[in-house]
């Protein structure tokens, strides 16, 4: 009896040292149904590096960015004020039963920077803003506070009487203001003057009323046109050729004033004005593509000739530190601008230098020493923008944190993410919580718990088919497990090429006068490290040809009301389809038009705003989610009505409209190309925002192959892809190859690389330490030579 007391006590005093908060070392998720999560529980252990993986679309992203974060997130936003969430984005709770153990979360996804035309490097990382204190202050001439260096200020003055009423008294005093900014007045700090095509804008041989504008948007009976014909300054019925100077000058470049048409006031402006307001001051990337068509059709950008393409005026260029301008110094490779600040000895502002010293030291540190301060955000890869918001985090004090990455090796040559993994395992030894959604077998391997999603896509997936050791995954029979030592072999048969695509003299960005032969008729690989100019290669020197399909990384654009029906086009003849065979309109069959159901608007769902609170969305009750009119749905096409058919998945579907009374050839063209790209499972009319990266790369890949074309090039299209997919991918690159087109891709995967006819290599470093050709030849001679960094890489993989 004493002995099991003694050593019951022994017990106590033993757990007595252990404090009850440092039990709490695991996140616990209980009953996830986010998306296609299918009750799931899983627990992950904290400070410890876990790595996310399965095919796309199995539900990583669901369980770590929708469930995990999405909460941390909420629970965060919930500790502030109610006036303060007003002005926040309003968070739903996830769909989950228990989640327990959350710290906060710090999200660095994959999502591009805004592609607003005054973002650059310099202005998204805060690197600018300390450039511009640095310049205020030691800058000669001395010119102003650091707004007198910001290309988003505009130098302004004024004067005037101001009345001042004091004790009763009311008084009238002279005063005056002035702004100093930086902003370049020519180019109004866009570093880019345009030139507009009056012959895009209209047919001077009609009348207004004729429909001589010929911008997008601009129809004879839209506002857009009637401002100007019932503004009484314009006569609509004249052919714009016969105006008189006077109505010409009105119509084109009139200064805005308000105007009376018909029973409401307006405000009037001529054209040209018009369209740079709302069609130029918008990124190109962010535009529509007809928006974009016009814009390319109308408009010619040249570098602004009064401050040389810098965005600054002349007073901001002409105070200097050390010999250097603020401009020269967001031209500069960001590695030779870190060297140049290291060397700045001023121990007046020293905090300051210490802090600009951390932020261009992260850049090349993280590998985008190439860069430059003045690079437009909007034109950074989905991995360089990773990467860029990463750099905030990296010297960071804070313990204790829960790091979510989204593929952070996107984007990557085999060479850096090894710097990409030593930073990831930084973080977490400084006590971290990291989370990482991640399919390259190099990253995994540094993982210290492993949690596989899957079996399958969509609704396969969704649940948990493995957690634990990087060893026990590979011992596992799952389907990461299987092909986690997947090496793709080089190829023994090689094609021969059909003629040759020469590039000559290429110079953009960092190229050195590059010339190079890419063969045609074969697949061709362009590859080299991040920021060694593979794309200012391809896409500077081939995208304008005739005959060529780039598909490149650029984001899917899409609401809630797009899906892939819409997106693919495929939607029109399945409409015109239903309405052949039922004798009626076909915008009844469109959700958006004629066919929506009156309750919800052809959503399917009922949104109530809560204000500061997370809307509420609940089904409609009438179509109970369908979207259509009941009447619509009375009409059948080969036995289902439509939103039967947009219920189906791709592969019924390519069944469905490949044979019988349903056979619709335009439908099951698209229908196969998508199923190529290893898209059957998902439905037709499953929302876009519903679908992951990888299965959104994979839906533009597969609207891309419909399009006419000899030359495809393809820029990173393992994006997102499970090693398994990698398989069906080559298969698809393959059979494109066999039909006779040529096939240029640019990639980092070695599987890719092994896989090709001809390698073309760039390097041998990133940004002027690159831009020449270092290898062009067949895998097998880059294997044997060695003699790149890529030949390294590529050896080591085939030879495992």
């Amino acid at each position: 009896m004493s002995t099991a007391t003694s050593t019951d006590t022994d017990a106590d005093t033993q757990s007595a040292h252990i404090a009850v908060a440092d039990s709490h070392d695991l996140i616990r998720v209980q009953g996830a149904r986010v998306n296609n999560l299918k009750d799931i529980s899983v627990v992950i252990p904290k400070r410890r590096l876990t790595v996310f993986t399965g095919v796309s679309g199995s539900g990583k992203s669901s369980l770590v960015f929708g469930t995990i974060a999405a909460e941390s997130q909420r629970m965060i936003n919930e500790t502030y004020s109610a006036f303060l969430q007003g002005f926040m984005p309003a968070l739903a709770r996830p769909e989950v039963d228990v989640l327990e153990g959350l710290t906060t979360a710090i999200i660095v996804d994959q999502e591009r920077m805004g592609a607003n035309s005054r973002s650059t490097v310099g202005t998204a990382t805060d690197a600018n803003a300390l450039l511009r204190i640095l310049f205020s202050r030691l800058g000669e001439p001395y010119i102003g506070s650091p707004q007198a260096f910001s290309f988003n200020v505009a130098s302004i003055s004024g004067a005037g009487a101001v009345t001042i009423e004091k004790g009763g008294a009311t008084t009238k005093e002279r005063r005056s203001f002035s702004i100093t900014g930086g902003m370049c007045p020519r180019c109004e700090g866009m570093g880019k003057v345009n030139d507009i095509d009056l012959a895009q804008l209209f047919d001077d041989s009609k009348s207004l009323n004729e429909g001589a504008m010929t911008i997008p948007g601009y129809t004879a009976d839209g506002w857009g046109v009637k401002i100007y014909t019932g503004s009484g300054l314009l006569d609509g019925d004249k052919p714009i050729r016969d105006y008189t100077k006077k109505e010409l000058h009105d119509f084109l470049y009139k200064e805005p004033i308000k105007v009376r048409v018909g029973d409401m006031n307006m405000t009037y402006e001529g054209l040209v004005p018009r369209v740079q307001k709302s069609f130029l001051s918008k990124d190109r990337e962010a535009m529509q593509p007809h928006i974009r068509a016009f814009v390319d059709r109308a408009v010619t950008f040249t570098t602004c000739p009064d401050c040389g393409g810098s965005r600054l005026n002349e007073g901001a260029r002409s105070s200097k530190v050390s010999g250097i301008n603020i401009a020269d110094a967001c031209a500069m490779q960001i590695s030779d601008l870190a060297a140049w600040v290291s060397a700045l000895d001023e121990p007046s502002v020293a905090p300051l230098l210490t802090a600009l010293r951390h932020i261009l030291d992260s850049f090349v540190e993280i590998g985008l020493g190439y860069l430059s301060l003045e690079r437009p955000a909007g034109t950074l890869s989905g991995g360089e923008a990773q990467r860029t918001k990463l750099i905030r985090h990296l010297g960071s004090s804070l313990t204790d944190v829960t790091y979510v990455f989204d593929e952070p090796t996107i984007g990557l040559h085999p060479h850096d993410i090894q710097k990409m993994n030593e930073l990831l395992l930084r973080l977490r030894d400084k006590g971290n919580t990291v989370l990482v959604v991640e399919h390259k077998p190099e990253m995994i391997a540094i993982a210290d718990h492993v949690v596989d999603l899957g079996p399958g896509a969509g609704t396969a997936g969704g649940t948990i088919c493995y957690e634990g050791t990087l060893e026990g995954l590979r011992a596992s029979d799952t389907l990461t497990g299987r092909h986690l030592d997947d090496r793709a072999m080089l190829k023994k048969a090689l094609r021969e090429p059909a003629g040759a695509l020469e590039i000559r003299g290429a110079t953009e960005n960092n190229l050195k006068n590059v010339d190079v032969d890419v063969p045609l008729g074969m697949l061709v690989v362009v590859t080299g490290v991040a920021g060694s100019g593979k794309s200012s290669l391809i896409h500077g020197s081939i995208r304008q040809s005739d005959g060529v399909v780039s598909i490149d990384q650029g984001a899917i654009r899409g609401s809630r009301r797009s899906n892939p029906a819409t997106y693919t086009g495929m939607l029109e003849p399945i409409r015109k389809a239903f309405a052949k065979a039922n004798g009626v309109k076909p915008a009844l069959f469109s959700s958006n038009s004629e066919g929506a159901c009156p309750n919800c608007n052809g959503a399917g769902v009922i949104y109530t705003d809560l204000g500061m609170m997370a809307g509420v969305a609940t089904t409609c009750e009438v179509c109970e989610g369908k979207r259509f009119q009941a009447s619509v749905l009375d009409y059948h096409f080969g036995g289902r009505d439509i939103s039967e058919v947009l219920g189906m998945s791709v592969s019924e579907a390519v069944e469905f409209f490949g044979t019988g009374e349903a056979r619709t050839p335009a439908v099951h063209a698209i229908l196969e190309r998508l199923a190529d790209v290893g898209l059957g499972y998902i439905s037709l009319g499953q929302p876009l925002t519903t679908l992951s990266g990888g299965e959104r790369q994979r839906l533009k890949l597969a609207t891309h192959l419909g399009e006419k074309g000899g030359i495809y090039v393809l820029d990173e299209p393992t994006t997102g892809l499970h090693l398994a997919d990698v398989e069906q991918l080559l298969g698809l690159l393959d059979r494109l190859v066999e039909s006779g087109k040529s096939v240029i891709v640019i990639e980092h995967h070695q599987a890719v690389m092994a896989h090709a006819d001809w390698i073309i290599d760039l390097g041998p470093g990133a940004g002027h330490d690159g831009g020449t050709v270092v290898f062009e030849g067949t895998p097998a001679d880059l294997v044997a030579a060695q003699s790149t960094l890529t030949g390294k890489h590529l050896a080591a993989y085939v030879g495992g």
